[in-house]
């Protein structure tokens, strides 16, 4: 059975389930577990600093005593400066969220890059390649809220 599938909307820099008619979408499984990875909170580190001075470390409830954790670090950065070095955390935080596709060998890896595209957004290109040696890629870009 394929998930429900979940597409990003470039436009509006987010993601959103595909709907076939009145339904919603099945397929492309690969593209919907990126998505996920990506764009869901995981939980902070306890070395983390949360920005936003709440102090809510996020995550999911259903990762408590897990293997892997589900989503993306790269909430943390919502606030951060536009440099190089909030770029390198970037793509740490990226490949960290996909790791387990690697582990689980539904894809053998990925090249990840990641760019200011433009002041205020941060773009993310992403190869998957396939055990086969097939390659899919991948591009997304959000706007950044900088201090």
């Amino acid at each position: 059975m394929s998930d429900t599938r979940t597409i990003w909307i470039r436009d509006m820099a987010r993601g959103d389930w595909a709907h076939d008619n009145a339904n919603l979408a099945s397929g492309d499984d690969l593209e919907t577990a990126i998505l996920i990875s990506l764009f869901s909170d995981r939980e902070a580190s306890s070395d983390d600093v949360i920005s936003d001075g709440t102090g809510d470390p996020r995550g999911w409830i259903g990762d408590v005593d897990q293997d892997y954790k589900i989503g993306s670090r790269l909430w943390l950065l919502e606030r951060a400066k536009q440099t190089q070095e909030t770029l390198r955390l970037a793509n740490d935080y990226i490949a960290e969220s996909l790791q387990w596709l690697i582990d689980d060998s539904v894809v053998a890896r990925f090249d990840i890059t990641t760019e200011w595209t433009r002041p205020g957004m941060l773009g993310a290109n992403l190869v998957a390649y396939q055990q086969s040696g097939a390659a899919i890629a991948f591009n997304f870009s959000w706007v950044w809220r900088a201090n």
